[in-house]
């Protein structure tokens, strides 16, 4: 629950109130997952509202927000309208980054106060983890690792890439994950040029390499890798793609830090791929940010200008991708920290022929 960190965000802007009406930020306030609900956070008060549905879960659950019941009927900016009056608030800032347009000027209109941006603010407390977020995504990749190497036995000539993704995803539910990250990304052979293919009944031949792309959700915290495997042999052009791939993972993993851009992380890999004439096969970026949601700031890519916070979690995932042939991906995640970076994720990065 991140009451504290948001009231302090709160008190540092030029509005008295805001209201978080997306799922992650409801979650990332409360500790509490729903589909219906909003936040009302002010220097004075601090509501929960949601419907019946929720409510007494809600209640059991959240400590440091009182939660009231929305009656069938009511609406949320009727509710909102309350404390906003109670608060003598001017102005609230609302979640215009998840808001359409239309819905933005309905709040506007329907409130109290004047509805101002809330931008960036939420995202930007969500990038420094605290130690309870760091366990869960850790938590989460235990899991995901916990199913890799369980799936490496099942990964054999005449499977098809559905059944390995189906797979993935039972053993990381039987092993303790709430969801997944992203539908599991499986392909082999040819298909593993594609970045994000999706899963076909394609059967595993000999020869092939096997991309795997997965994670899973523990506790609302999101997990992500990739790992690469052969099937019964490699040639030395695939051999040397790994390799290129993985030195270019350690040269980018080697150069992550706290006020290092994420330019330069993804620059530090990037050479070592082009120094090896794949530049062009390399068209995506080095990582992205990781937590509540797969996707998330800060980026370590061509565009990430900003420095990496410590505390935030980012991907180290270069690739190669040689259509018609193969592809070859190593994902782990990194923690970023002042001298350095924390990579959480345990599972092998050696080539494993099968």
């Amino acid at each position: 629950m991140k009451r504290n960190e948001l009231r302090a965000m709160l008190l540092e802007q030029p509005y008295d109130a805001l209201v978080l009406t997306s799922e992650i930020s409801r979650r990332y306030a409360t500790g509490f997952h729903s589909t219906a609900g909003a936040v009302y956070l002010s220097a004075k008060q601090a509501v929960f509202f949601t419907d019946f549905r929720y409510v007494e879960a809600a209640r059991a659950a959240i400590k440091d927000f009182e939660v009231r019941e929305i009656k069938a009927g009511q609406s949320y900016s009727a509710l909102i309208n309350e404390l906003l009056d109670e608060d003598g608030a001017k102005k609230v800032a609302l979640e215009d980054k998840t808001l359409t347009y239309a819905e933005f000027m309905s709040w506007g209109t329907a409130l109290h106060a004047t509805a101002v941006r809330l931008e960036d603010g939420v995202e930007q407390l969500r990038m420094c983890k605290e130690e309870d977020e760091v366990e869960k995504i850790v938590a989460a990749q235990r899991i995901a690792e916990q199913a890799l190497e369980e799936v490496l036995n099942d990964i054999k000539v005449g499977v098809t890439e559905k059944e390995i993704a189906a797979r993935l995803t039972y053993l990381m539910l039987h092993y303790g994950a709430e969801n997944m990250s992203f539908d599991p990304i499986v392909v082999s052979g040819a298909n593993s040029s594609k970045p994000h293919g999706v899963p076909g009944e394609k059967t595993i031949q000999a020869g092939d390499f096997v991309t795997m792309d997965f994670g899973c959700i523990y506790d609302g915290y999101c997990s992500d890798m990739t790992r690469t495997v052969a099937v019964g042999h490699v040639t030395d052009e695939m051999q040397t793609v790994y390799d290129t791939v993985l030195n270019a993972q350690l040269a980018g993993i080697a150069a992550c830090k706290a006020g290092v851009t994420g330019r330069d992380v993804d620059a530090a890999g990037r050479k070592i791929i082009e120094a090896a004439g794949y530049g062009d096969a390399f068209g995506h970026g080095f990582g992205h940010g990781v937590g509540l949601e797969i996707h998330e700031a800060p980026v370590a890519s061509p565009r990430g200008e900003a420095p990496l916070p410590a505390g935030s979690i980012v991907t180290a995932e270069p690739g190669i991708y040689l259509p018609g042939k193969f592809g070859v991906r190593i994902e782990d995640m990194l923690y970023v920290i002042e001298d350095g970076c924390i990579d959480l994720t345990d599972a092998s990065k050696q080539l494993i022929v099968l």
